[in-house]
């Protein structure tokens, strides 16, 4: 396939075999948007975080959609299909264990990790999902895990971009298929919150 390579920026921790945080940007944010945000997650991981290789208008995203709120499943496939390539073959270079990643991942970049989920059920250590929408309707294969990875997921309450109860829906969805997924539904709206920050801090301090 065609793949091409993501530009990222890598910071290594200084324990070498520790887990990977994977920052995943929403629409129109590039590499360096969610960055004040690790250090605020937790101490001792590596930090990655890349820019989507879609351009919406100017605006990155890691996958087309042909609407506000429909996605091109036929891209969110290859795109997700070409980060997992990518992070594959940077872990060798950089040295850090692709099977010790944990995307954490706002709107646009908690679908393409929603879709890590789902097309690669066994690759992640876990993941933490900041708005997110269920990336794919229609997928033929079953996406069972049975390593019962834990999945942090943040909805809003007041979130105009999602049909109500679509979040608790994907939750489920994760859960039949083996994550172990903790759901906090917010009061507020598509933007990330400083509670939103809290809360996945604690997760990963009680998970990882």
């Amino acid at each position: 396939m065609d793949f091409k390579p993501l530009q990222y920026i890598w910071e290594p921790a200084v324990n070498g075999n520790g887990y990977t945080l994977l920052l995943l940007h929403g629409t129109g944010g590039d590499e360096t948007d969610l960055l004040p945000l690790a250090a605020e997650l937790g101490k001792g991981y590596h930090v990655l975080s890349v820019r989507g290789n879609v351009s919406e208008h100017g605006m990155p995203r890691f996958f087309r959609r042909l609407s506000m709120g429909v996605f091109d499943e036929k891209d969110v496939h290859f795109r997700t299909h070409e980060l997992v390539h990518f992070l594959k073959e940077l872990s060798l270079e950089k040295g850090f264990d692709v099977d010790k990643l944990i995307p954490v991942g706002y709107s646009n970049g908690a679908n393409i990790a929603g879709a890590i989920l789902m097309l690669y059920p066994e690759l992640l250590a876990g993941a933490v999902l900041f708005r997110p929408m269920q990336p794919l309707q229609g997928i033929e294969d079953p996406f069972e895990t049975e390593k019962a990875q834990p999945v942090f997921m943040s909805g809003g309450l007041q979130d105009a971009t999602l049909e109500p109860g679509a979040t608790e829906s994907y939750a489920t969805l994760l859960e039949a298929n083996g994550f172990a997924v903790k759901l906090e539904m917010l009061d507020t709206g598509h933007q990330l919150t400083r509670q939103d920050v809290t809360l996945a801090a604690q997760w990963l301090a009680q998970s990882f």
